[in-house]
This record gives C-alpha cells, sequence and structure tokens, in this order.
C-alpha cells in the first residue's frame, strides 16, 4: 500500500486514520481490539485518538487511549503503529485550555494511558483564541526536547488563528503544526475549501479530516428522520437529513452501484481523489464497517463519477 508523508515530517501513513472516540464508547475493549487487529493487519497503521475521548459518552475521558495501550503492549507492535492523540479539551476543568502548563500535563497523562515513552503526533485539540498561539507551541518544544513527542499537530482552529500559528512557529523558532484536523466530508465542505484548503497546500500541511463520514450519515444508514434512533450519534446527523444531503445519498447510491460498492467506500474514495487530503480520519465499531473503510483505497473513481458527486454536494 502506497503510504503518504505527513507535512514535512518523517511519518508515512497508510491513506486511512482510524478514528479512535469509538473505543470504549460505542465499541468495548474486546471489540476494539477486533477492529485493531484488522485495521493494522489490511496495512493501515495510523490511530487517531484524543485524552476527552469519550467523555461525552459516560465516560471520564482516557478510555480511548487505554485502549489503545492495551492493544499495541498485548501485540508488542508500537514501533509499527503511528499514535496521534490531542489535548486540550474539557477534561473536568471546565473550559479548553491550551496553555503551557496545561498541555504539557495533558500529553504526560496521555503518555501513561497510552502505554509508550513517546506520541508520534500531539494535536491541539481546539483553539483557544483568548491564549496566545505560542503558549501551545512553546509546550511542544519542551515536549519534544525531552523526547515525548515527536510531531504536532492542530484541530478546529480558525484560518487567521492558523495562520498565526505557522507564523509565530516561524519567527520564533518553535514546532510547526506538520496536520491539520478540520472538520470535511460530502455534506460539509465550504468552509475547508474556501478558508483553510489554500493555506494547508501553501505550507505543506497534510489534512487529517475528522467525520469524514458524516457521523455515519455517508454511509446511507440514515435515509429519513425515523432513522435517527438507530445510533446514539443520531442527533448529531439530523442537519444532513434535508433534500440536499438526500441528493448525496443518491449519488452515493449510483456510483456505489457501479463499483458493486457501499456508500462509505465511495464517499471516503471520493476525499481520497482531493489532492488536499493525506487521510481521512474514520471509526468503524464492527469488522463489517471497517471492510467498506479498508476497500475504499482500491476505488478509483472516474472524471464523471467525480463530477456527479461534486455536483450533488456543491456549496
Amino acid at each position: 500500500m502506497n503510504k503518504r508523508k505527513l507535512g514535512n515530517t518523517n511519518l508515512h501513513v497508510a491513506p486511512i486514520a482510524f478514528g479512535g472516540n469509538v473505543l470504549g464508547w460505542t465499541a468495548n475493549e474486546k471489540m476494539s481490539f477486533e477492529i485493531l487487529d484488522a485495521f493494522t493487519a489490511a496495512g493501515f497503521n495510523l490511530i487517531d485518538t484524543a485524552d476527552v475521548y469519550s467523555r461525552w459518552g459516560g465516560g471520564v475521558g482516557g478510555e480511548s487511549e487505554t485502549i489503545i495501550g492495551k492493544w499495541h503492549k498485548k501485540h508488542n507492535n508500537r514501533d509499527k503503529i503511528i499514535i496521534a492523540s490531542k489535548g486540550g479539551m474539557d477534561m473536568g476543568q471546565g473550559k479548553t485550555d491550551v496553555t503551557k502548563k496545561y498541555l504539557i500535563k495533558a500529553a504526560e497523562d496521555s503518555l501513561k494511558r497510552l502505554q509508550t515513552d513517546h506520541i508520534d503526533l500531539y494535536q491541539t485539540h481546539k483553539d483557544d483564541e483568548a491564549t496566545p498561539v505560542e503558549e501551545a507551541l512553546e509546550a511542544y518544544a519542551q515536549l519534544i526536547k525531552e523526547g515525548k513527542i515527536r510531531y504536532v499537530g492542530a484541530s478546529n482552529f480558525s484560518p487567521a488563528r492558523f495562520s498565526e500559528a505557522l507564523e509565530a512557529s516561524k519567527k520564533n523558532g518553535l514546532p510547526c503544526y506538520e496536520t491539520l484536523q478540520p472538520l470535511y466530508n460530502l455534506c460539509e465542505r465550504e468552509v475547508f475549501e474556501k478558508e483553510l484548503e489554500s493555506l494547508c497546500v501553501k505550507n505543506n500541511i497534510s489534512v487529517l479530516n475528522y467525520f469524514a463520514l458524516g457521523v455515519g450519515f455517508l454511509t446511507g444508514k440514515y435515509r429519513s428522520e425515523a432513522d435517527l434512533s438507530k445510533s446514539v450519534r443520531g442527533d448529531r446527523v439530523k442537519k444532513y437529513i434535508n433534500p440536499k444531503g438526500f441528493g448525496i445519498l443518491k449519488a452515493l447510491d449510483d456510483v456505489a452501484a457501479q463499483h458493486k460498492s457501499t456508500c462509505a467506500s465511495i464517499a471516503i474514495a471520493w476525499l481520497l481523489h482531493r489532492p488536499s487530503v493525506t487521510a481521512p480520519i474514520a471509526s468503524a465499531t464492527n469488522l463489517q464497517q471497517l471492510d467498506s473503510l479498508i476497500r475504499s483505497v482500491d476505488i478509483k473513481l472516474s472524471k464523471e463519477q467525480i463530477a456527479l458527486l461534486d455536483e450533488a454536494s456543491k456549496w
């Protein structure tokens, strides 16, 4: 499998990142192990998680990292995987916190849960515009010097603040964000394409977009409001239940039929054809769902199929 380089790092990843938000939440430990086993057996190596996973699901946070730590210890395969984690979200302190002191402790706590001496890619999970961008970068400089993290990335930044952070890195000799995690999928294209895509391309920033399957909508699982009860994430899907959303599903259905594939595979294949996207982040809670993700990398969309999907999802 052809691997893609992350930014200006020496990390090379297979073109899909496994979204660890489901681990310890909608996938229990046994199923999580099975999914991670199958994911890596298929040649994929990037696992994305965060300290806050899965605090929103009744946990205290850290559940996902803990499972990943147990899993790689069981298989003794730490050197074969790339672990990306994130910090800064509310872990009980009542707010987003990207101060130097907080991020250093957050990263050290993640290392313990992950049972590893380093995190390959550590990311600012959410920006706090009341905190100077240099704060997080200074924390990362210390953590890199101590060998606790290798490279850094960002998520949930405005274009202005992301640009400011990139400039601060150059000006002050601080670590530079090598990746960006934006919200980006067939249903939600405008913000990334209009405001962030060119910035990432210009600065060789690798894009690891989250909600690549629109919290499940792009799998075709939800065809009406009545279907929202199928999942604990159904409330997040409601915004896609509209004529545009149904038009996108129709296009996905048509292209999936031509490839004898699934809507999920086609939705990921569309992302993979975008020059700015390095590895979409997608989750699975069973092996059948994972199979659709894995198969997407072998799908070559025609110009006509891309045009059909572009038209249905245009902004």
